[in-house]
């Protein structure tokens, strides 16, 4: 069985019978005129089939028939509605699977041209009492009324109707949560690459070049390698630039004595990496400089020590908070007594983020971060939920002092530094899968000072 197979299996299982599932593959979005944006799968649809074509839509339905003209109904547990095959269309966009590919190659039971799909999706939900489907989309409208269709025909035809929408958090996304052995060596190979990638741009990072300079070696090198595209788009941001979360413009002249942070991964086989880190452009921290990146270091190490499973990525925020709220007092950037300071969150105009998140297919991964108590009350609140072998994060604490943050000492402003690798929690502890990058001070300089 494939692993495609095991995957929808094992939904299957945990729904129930009754219950059937509908996934969306990504639209297809216009960039200019009739150029189209780089089309990336629905990381559900691809998960579920390996299947990466625009216009498709995937039916689990463990109850669902299908009905062609003159024939008995036959059931159809996976069914898929793609682009049929177009000769003329293949010659501008290339190969498609078609209906023949759809169950041949994928192994859909049946397989419609999309434009069946409002005739045939409510023959395929009759027989259901819930379907998961993720709300949100422009495909919300068509369920519905496949679903009302349903529903007024049930009557009739004696079977039942969908009557709850279930959340895929709820049941697929605690799958995907918790990666197989296949799925890591996709990660390990995106981190590998991703390595790559941030090395070479550490010794080309040279007073003079400009940003995108730094990040075309980057994407260069994920290319190279066989990745299908960056994770997320890369943050190059020098001088002040880095104390900017989301920096993208990447395009001003490194200059001496800044400080480079880039944040990139690329992804491979449809599984993504998240790598930060941060270096001098001259290849020598200065006293500043260090004194932030060391504290920041320092978190990071602390929080990264701390994984194994049952602490919490709450517990991890709260280490990360309480290493870098007494480095801000050692820095002299906010005043008082350390318990005092963490409370009042005194720390927050610096580190505004969290100390992580999930990855895997999205490099926000999904996945629930919360998880109701063990007592079992329903008092409405919920407890961090504890981390699990099989589950990756990101550890990624950070200090950001902006050019206009008065309460920081004129030596720290404009000096941005984050330091992030990926965490695979394992059995006894955990397993890092980026941590081949330099990221001590000694090594950060001499990967900075090494001919590329």
């Amino acid at each position: 069985m494939s692993p495609f197979a095991e995957r929808r299996a094992r939904l299957l299982e945990s729904v129930g019978r009754r219950t059937a599932a509908v996934f969306v593959a990504t639209p297809n979005a216009l960039r200019n005129n009739d150029v189209e944006h780089e089309f990336r799968q629905d990381s559900d649809v691809f998960y579920l089939t390996g299947f990466d074509e625009p216009d498709t839509v995937v039916v689990l339905s463990p109850n669902g028939h299908v009905r062609e003209e003159g024939k008995d109904p036959e059931k159809s547990l996976f069914t898929m509605f793609v682009r049929p095959r177009d000769p003329e269309r293949e010659v501008w966009d290339g190969y498609r699977a078609g209906l023949e590919g759809a169950t041949s190659k994928y192994g859909a039971d049946h397989a419609y041209p999309y434009a069946e799909l409002t005739k045939r999706l409510p023959e395929l939900l009759a027989g259901h009492d819930a379907v998961v489907y993720r709300f949100g989309g422009a495909f919300d409208e068509r369920l519905f009324a496949a679903i009302h269709h349903a529903r007024r025909t049930a009557g009739r035809t004696g079977l039942s109707a969908p009557t709850r929408i279930v959340d895929p958090v709820e049941v697929l996304y605690e799958h995907r949560l918790r990666k197989t052995p296949p799925e890591l060596e996709a990660m390990r190979r995106a981190c590998a690459i991703t390595a790559e990638a941030h090395e070479k741009a550490m010794a080309i990072a040279t007073p003079g070049r400009y940003e995108f300079e730094l990040e075309a070696v980057i994407l260069e090198t994920f290319r190279r390698h066989g990745s299908e595209r960056p994770a997320y788009g890369s943050i190059v941001g020098s001088g002040a630039n880095a104390t900017v979360l989301h920096y993208r413009r990447n395009d001003r002249k490194i200059e001496d004595g800044d400080l480079v942070l880039i944040d990139a991964g690329c992804e491979f086989g449809y599984y993504a990496s998240d790598v930060t880190r941060t270096f001098p452009a001259n290849g020598r921290f200065s006293d500043p400089q260090r004194s932030v990146y060391e504290a920041v270091l320092e978190a990071q190490l602390a929080c990264i020590e701390m994984v194994k499973p049952g602490v919490t990525q709450g517990d991890l925020h709260e280490k990360a908070v309480r290493v870098l709220t007494a480095a801000l007092l050692r820095l002299g950037v906010i005043e008082g007594d350390l318990e005092e300071a963490i409370e009042k969150e005194a720390y927050k105009p610096f580190y505004m983020h969290k100390t992580g998140h999930w990855l895997g297919m999205d490099v926000h991964d999904v996945g629930a971060y919360f998880v109701p108590k063990e007592d079992g009350s329903i008092d409405g609140k919920l407890r961090h939920r504890p981390l699990e072998p099989g589950m990756v994060i990101t550890i990624e604490p950070g200090l950001y002092f902006g050019i206009g943050a008065e309460k920081a000492p004129a030596a720290l402003r404009g000096i941005g530094v984050r330091i992030e690798d990926d965490i695979l929690v394992t059995e006894n502890g955990h397993e890092n899968l980026t941590a081949a990058i330099p990221k001590s001070v000694e090594d950060v300089e001499r990967a900075c000072r090494r001919t590329p």
